[in-house]
């Protein structure tokens, strides 16, 4: 019998920005659709972010104001990721410069650390041992330059991640891969990055689900970090289309970072997803198969269903599968192969 996309793994670990709110506000459908898999699934959701700027138990309150049944312990952040870390490398209670969001800090006295802002470094007796640099609204210049200061006397340097962007309900905002690039330029070595796309934040994740990756699905918005930091620790991967990237941007992916699957939203966890599977030159889902057609003007050419069902999810789904064995093999332009998707975007 036919299963819905949720009922394939035990666990899901899912992003935040882009995926289930936008600033303050809840992303369509996505409250619904985790809401059911929290109620039906043996381990449930837990939520990664690489936004470092609040503690989980505050973003845990935003969640449950959106109507989600969490808990702290159901977020794991990339603050909390790096203040392990750095308590794997330091002495207990070494003094720690914390840059971003008050999750920063907690984070890092949480792991045994000393946590100093940037205003209280001319007050501290002993010099930082490490920056802990994560996102944060009210991140000044003058923060920035005390991260640069630090380095360059020899602390270690750990970023939380290196979103260049950050989605919100205005739109699309510097992120803090943005802030780290201010510091980069002033100082002569680059950052450790702890957030996606490495694996640590999953592998948190799937500690707390009781899963291991081959029973784990990566859920995010954004290729280079939620896709990628899913594959690096051994997860399928769900990529929807409520956040930063699009169809044309799937299209256009290196092959690590090619999501296994593809939705509009949230809806499809509930939904049985059917994965095309080859079929001669084509790629087919139940009776609907594409081909490329190669023309003066490459295009996915459909058969064996009406048009409305090549326009929509099924369709999406062969097309990607056949522009993707059409670019690794050379048949197909990159620029011909984002042309041939503008149907879906």
């Amino acid at each position: 019998m036919p299963r819905a996309l949720r009922d394939l793994y035990p666990g899901l670990v899912c992003d935040l920005d882009g995926v289930v709110y936008r600033g303050a506000d809840a992303v369509p459908y996505a409250v619904e659709g985790l809401s059911e898999v929290a109620s039906t699934s043996p381990g449930g959701v837990v939520y990664a972010t690489n936004n470092a700027s609040r503690p989980p138990e505050q973003v845990a309150e935003q969640l449950r104001s959106l109507g989600l049944a969490v808990s702290g312990d159901h977020v794991v952040n990339s603050s909390v990721a790096g203040a392990q870390v750095l308590a794997g490398r330091l002495a207990v209670g070494s003094p720690v410069l914390a840059v971003g969001g008050g999750g920063v800090a907690d984070a890092l006295r949480g792991a045994g650390l000393s946590p100093v802002l940037p205003s209280e470094v001319a007050e501290t007796i002993r010099p930082v041992k490490a920056v802990l640099q994560g996102y944060g609204p009210e991140v000044r210049a003058s923060d920035l330059a005390e991260v640069a200061y630090a380095v360059q006397s020899g602390a270690d340097w750990v970023v939380t991640n290196a979103d260049r962007t950050l989605p919100t309900d205005r739109g699309i905002a510097p992120g803090n891969g943005s802030l780290v690039n201010a510091v980069r330029s002033a100082v002569d070595i680059d950052p450790e990055i702890v957030g996606k796309p490495g694996p640590l934040m999953y592998q948190l994740a799937a500690q707390r689900l009781g899963t291991d990756p081959e029973h784990t699905l990566g859920i995010g918005d954004r290729l280079e970090t939620d896709i990628a930091g899913a594959h690096a620790a051994g997860m399928d991967s769900l990529l929807v289309f409520t956040g930063v990237h699009g169809v044309a941007d799937v299209v256009a992916a290196d092959r690590h970072l090619r999501p296994r699957y593809v939705a509009g939203d949230l809806r499809s966890l509930g939904e049985v997803y059917d994965e095309p599977v080859a079929d001669g030159p084509g790629w087919r889902v139940g009776g609907l198969v594409g081909a490329l057609e190669t023309s003066a003007q490459p295009n996915v050419r459909f058969e064996g269903s009406d048009d409305g069902a090549a326009q929509g999810q099924d369709g999406l789904r062969i097309a990607l599968r056949v522009l993707w064995a059409a670019l690794d093999d050379g048949r197909i332009s990159l620029k011909a192969a984002v042309s041939a998707t503008q149907r879906w975007q």
